[in-house]
């Protein structure tokens, strides 16, 4: 496989996961993203945890989709992420669950 080809492949699952994402969005109630990943879950319990003169975010979720081009399975019954970095949680709206003419992509 040239470099081309591996270009071109890697251009085509990435916009097969966004084409993934599109579909299934309407089924979630949040959009969380930490430093490793994107996720939407329908529940989400985020607790600060100190741990002596620091402290960390322990992020819970059920019902998820994991956004990851290499994962075979991207729902997943629960998730637990502890991390030291920022953690951005976002309640979807109606309006929000529907796309941007711009981000439509027309199959």
């Amino acid at each position: 496989m040239n470099e081309d080809e591996f270009d071109d492949y890697e251009r085509e699952v990435e916009l097969a996961l966004f084409r993934e994402y599109r579909d299934i969005v309407a089924q979630f109630r949040y959009v969380v993203e930490t430093e490793r990943r994107f996720y939407l879950a329908n529940s989400v319990d985020l607790q600060r945890r100190d741990a002596g003169s620091d402290f960390y975010f322990e992020l819970t979720m059920s019902d998820v989709w994991v956004w990851d081009v290499y994962r075979a399975d991207r729902f997943v019954k629960s998730v637990r992420v502890l991390t030291f970095k920022d953690v951005n949680v976002e309640e979807l709206s109606d309006r929000e669950l529907k796309l941007p003419r711009e981000l439509a992509l027309d199959e």
